[in-house]
């Protein structure tokens, strides 16, 4: 593969990871809270640009990464690994880090969950969305959240928030997740509920 052809990492990486993980963290600590990220000029075309800087940002040559099958036929996985160093996993189960289709979305168990004894060992999963929009849809509660907030998030399965109620029955394992939408991020930690 010629490297020339997988496009640009950020501008000034030290900057950048800087401002991502302050987003991405900002995304977890307010759960439902749409967070901007614009560190990163170009992704590869089947990565939302969100997506791609937080791999940039949280990826290194001690995680591993698992792509879902749409992903993983395009260049995301040679981009990844030239940018980060980060390793490929050979399915959802071995990694520690993951980004997949909405319609690809396999059940939360399917991912690492960590231990009772080890709960950070679990997976953080990256979720691209066809739309992410503040005040409607699902209501949200949980820590971080003042009383209750809504989101609405395109494209994921119907039986995302049954899946979503099994994955926060097995706290304090189970993975937290991120939406991606474009340039934005919304974080949804284990610890968040999604009520009727």
């Amino acid at each position: 593969m010629n490297l020339s052809s997988l496009g640009a990492g950020f501008d000034s990486p030290a900057l950048a990871s800087q401002q991502v993980f302050r987003a991405a963290l900002e995304a977890l600590a307010r759960p439902g809270r749409i967070a901007r990220v614009d560190a990163l000029r170009e992704a590869p075309g089947e990565l939302e640009p969100a997506a791609c800087a937080l791999a940039l940002a949280l990826l290194d040559q001690d995680t591993t990464l698992w792509l879902s099958p749409a992903l993983a036929a395009g260049q995301a996985g040679a981009y990844l690994r030239f940018h980060t160093g980060c390793g490929l996993a050979d399915g959802a189960a071995a990694a520690d880090f993951a980004i997949v289709e909405a319609h690809e979305l396999p059940p939360f168990d399917a991912f690492a969950g960590g231990s009772e004894d080890y709960p950070d060992r679990s997976a953080t999963v990256v979720v691209q969305v066809g739309e992410l929009r503040e005040g409607e849809g699902w209501t949200l509660a949980g820590p971080g959240i003042k009383a209750t907030t809504r989101i609405r998030a395109g494209g994921l399965p119907a039986d995302f928030a049954s899946r979503w109620k099994a994955n926060g029955a097995l706290f304090p394992r189970g993975v937290d997740v991120f939406l991606a939408c474009g340039r934005e991020l919304c974080g949804l930690p284990r610890t968040t509920r999604i009520e009727p």
